[in-house]
């Protein structure tokens, strides 16, 4: 199954259960991550700044788009509430989104 390796939180790993999972249901089971909307995609807090398998992950949804043409996602970055995983990720909380009671690289 997938794993999802965030780099500047000590390279902490998760495992995915399932392909085709969301982003952040894999994130919340072990790790604090930022999401003020609830995971509806009304805003931008839960990007995830991928560093390998971009490509595996699915399309941008309809909100992404969104926020990409407004400059508010770059290239590298997907919202973990609107994305499924296929495969292995390695990614980075953005420095705008780090939550402060966890020690980030």
């Amino acid at each position: 199954m997938p794993e999802i390796t965030i780099a500047n939180l000590q390279s902490k790993t998760i495992h995915s259960e399932k392909k085709s999972e969301r982003l952040l249901d894999v994130l919340l089971r072990e790790t604090d991550w930022m999401h003020a909307c609830g995971g509806k995609g009304r805003c931008t807090t839960c990007k995830a700044r991928i560093i390998k398998g971009l490509e595996t992950l699915s399309p941008r949804s309809i909100n992404e788009e969104r926020f990409f043409k407004l400059n508010k996602l770059r290239a590298d970055e997907r919202l973990a509430c609107q994305v499924l995983i296929e495969d292995d990720l390695i990614l980075q909380v953005p420095k705008e989104t780090q939550l402060p009671h966890l020690s980030y690289q």
